[in-house]
């Protein structure tokens, strides 16, 4: 009898343990949906946000892109970093609606938008 209270007693101890892995688990991954906190290894200077870059001339254009993959700050300012390093472009990711506005002060190639952002293993599912 007391062999089975003691492997009762550590089974449930077992079971508790199990549960609050579980508990925090989904919280992080709720978390990380909503774009909160730093995956894909953010956080320190990787997940401050890169200032808007200013153009040279006037904008003559906007594209909207819709993006896939992105979850978290550190998603958003990787892409903006890479955009912002084209010639004539200036962008600004919005996480919840999954798409970046990239201003244009001249010319701007779709492609090479398309293989900066794809380049970091995102999807551009759009461009218009």
């Amino acid at each position: 009898m007391t062999v089975l209270l003691s492997i009762n007693a550590g089974t449930a101890v077992v079971l508790a343990v199990l549960i609050l892995i579980v508990v925090l688990a989904v919280k992080n991954s709720v978390g990380h949906l909503k774009g909160e906190g730093g995956c894909c290894g953010g956080g320190g200077s990787c997940s401050s946000r890169p200032e808007l870059k200013e153009l040279d001339g006037p904008v003559i254009g906007k594209k909207i892109v819709k993006i896939s993959g992105m979850h978290c700050e550190n998603c958003r300012n990787s892409i903006e970093r890479a955009v912002n390093r084209l010639d004539g472009a200036s962008c600004r990711v919005d996480l919840k609606s999954g798409t970046a506005e990239v201003s244009y002060d001249r010319e701007l190639d779709e492609n090479m938008v398309r293989l900066a952002i794809e380049n970091l293993d995102f999807k551009v599912e759009e461009i218009k």
